[in-house]
Parts: C-alpha cells; sequence; structure tokens
C-alpha cells in the first residue's frame, strides 16, 4: 500500500487491510444444537359427516384395497368394498411419538360360512393390531403377522361393534399395550381383555383401521377417535 492510500485510510478513520489479510475471525458459538421439541396429546376424531361421498380426502391415507366415503344408515361412514378381498387398511391422523389411544366402531355381516375380519392398529407398519376374528369370536393382538394374544369377544352379524387399541409408556423402554371390545349397544369394558408388556418398541407412527370382507360384503368404519403424543 503507498503512503497515499494510508494517509487516506488513516483520515477516514479506517484500519486499513494489507494483501493476504483476511476478515476477523468470529468467536466460536457457545450454542448447542436445539433438542427435539416436547410432545403433546392431539386429538383427531372422524365421523365422515363432513366428507363427499366417494374417494376419501387426502388426510385419510388409503394404504390397500378399495375404501370409499359411503352412506351407512343415517349418516356416513368410512367403508371396505369387497373388490378386492384384501386386507385393507386406511391410515388417519398424526403421526405418534409416545402414547398413542384409537377406537372406533365397526359393521360386518358374515354370508354363509365365510366371516369378516377387522379391526385397529397403531404405530404405524411394525405396530400391534387388534382384529376382531369373528369366525373365532376373538380378539388377536397381532404384531409382525404373529399372534401374540386372544380374548374371548361376542360378535353378531349386521351390528356394530367397539374397539380399543392403546400403547403407553410406563417408563423409559418399558410399554403396556391394552386391546378390548364391546357391542355398540353395551358398555365399554372396565378393564382391559388384553394386555401385553413390550420393552423394545420405538413407539413411531400413524394409527389405522382395517377391514377384510371375506363374507363378500363391505365393512364400515365410522367414530374414530386417535389421542397421540405428537411434537
Amino acid at each position: 500500500m503507498n503512503l497515499r492510500i494510508l494517509l487516506l485510510s488513516l483520515s477516514l478513520g479506517c484500519m486499513p487491510v494489507f494483501a493476504g489479510e483476511g476478515a476477523a475471525p468470529k468467536p466460536e458459538s457457545n450454542e448447542k444444537p436445539a433438542a427435539p421439541g416436547p410432545t403433546k396429546l392431539k386429538t383427531f376424531t372422524f365421523d365422515f359427516e363432513a366428507y363427499q361421498e366417494g374417494v376419501p380426502p387426502q388426510e385419510i391415507l388409503v394404504g390397500d384395497g378399495t375404501i370409499r366415503i359411503a352412506r351407512k344408515d343415517s349418516g356416513k361412514a368410512l367403508m371396505v368394498d369387497p373388490n378386492p378381498i384384501v386386507d385393507a387398511f386406511a391410515v388417519l391422523g398424526e403421526s405418534a411419538n409416545g402414547d398413542e389411544t384409537i377406537t372406533a366402531r365397526f359393521f360386518a355381516s358374515k354370508r354363509g360360512r365365510s366371516n369378516p375380519r377387522f379391526g385397529l392398529s397403531l404405530h404405524g407398519n411394525s405396530g400391534y393390531r387388534l382384529m376382531m376374528n369373528c369366525a373365532k369370536q376373538v380378539i388377536e393382538l397381532v404384531k409382525d403377522d404373529v399372534i401374540l394374544a386372544t380374548a374371548p369377544a361376542k360378535w353378531a352379524t349386521e351390528t356394530w361393534t367397539h374397539m380399543k387399541l392403546e400403547a403407553h409408556q410406563q417408563s423409559p423402554g418399558k410399554w403396556t399395550v391394552t386391546g378390548k371390545a364391546w357391542p355398540a349397544d353395551g358398555t365399554e369394558p372396565a378393564e382391559a381383555m388384553i394386555t401385553h408388556a413390550d420393552e423394545k418398541m420405538k413407539g413411531q407412527g400413524k394409527a389405522a383401521v382395517w377391514g377384510t370382507p371375506f363374507s363378500e360384503t363391505p365393512v364400515y368404519v365410522d367414530d374414530v377417535t386417535i389421542t397421540a403424543a405428537v411434537k
């Protein structure tokens, strides 16, 4: 830098920057990355009355099978069509990051010796399912296609049946999964019909409703309520 430029810089109150010099280093920050936010319990309800008949809206994700919004009795419900006959399911609500509960009521009918199957699931595809085995008159707790527990449960054709599935973390790494079912015109059992302990589950994912119309007649689902710990 020549003398003229140096004098001009000093007169303006500036410190000259010489060749090879860079900007002054910034002080290191002591801030740490923000920790994941706390969870809060959030409730989602679906009575399907506000939806148009036909293809479900985007907030109801059909995972398999043919599922539509349809008329049932004096209102609307989610209908599992028997064409094709598969383990149809629809995912609802937000992804849980902790405790989750789902309740719903189902209407199905038998045809000859063929009986339907329906139920609920929690925490995504790797979570638990509670299924009503109408042919055997039992509810089954299923995970990874393995039946872990069963309990007697009365079911009558062409009637509504309530089901409830819950997963609660009792302490870090220790979970309790419970399930129950009862006739829609009856009273919810005070105690769980199935109780299962789990020390490996992650407790993450969405809830879903299921229907397998083996009897070639529709399975209807209504009054779905999901309570989930979400971020």
